[in-house]
């Protein structure tokens, strides 16, 4: 079954940028509408952006204008472009497809993302 693995979180300050990954392997990555999420500690993990298979994009209204979401169909990659970021952008960030169930299966580790002074 094809997998996804984030990579590309770490510690930031308010203000400064990460690049996240998501590697999804298998060969079905192109056909499908694809998302970031994030949990935060003791909340519920939300969709953050989203990217279809034709390349429109939506954001939450909280990250518009500060994160940018696209995709590398050839290598089966999906992108998080994170600017100006915000103590409230704390969380395991996780890529997954927008269907459900995901063909990707189960969800992948995530990837860390702390902005902190």
């Amino acid at each position: 079954q094809a997998q996804l693995v984030e990579s590309g979180g770490g510690l930031v300050q308010p203000g400064g940028s990460l690049r996240l990954s998501c590697a999804a392997s298998g060969s079905i990555f192109s056909i499908y509408d694809m998302g970031w999420y994030r949990q935060a500690p003791g909340k519920a993990r939300e969709l953050v952006a989203a990217i279809m298979t034709h390349g429109s994009t939506n954001y939450k209204d909280s990250v518009k204008g500060r994160f940018s979401i696209s995709r590398d169909n050839a290598k089966s990659t999906l992108y998080l472009q994170m600017n100006n970021l915000k103590y409230e952008d704390t969380a395991v960030y996780y890529c997954n497809a927008l269907r459900r169930p995901s063909p990707f299966g189960s969800w992948g580790q995530g990837t860390q993302v702390t902005v902190s002074s």
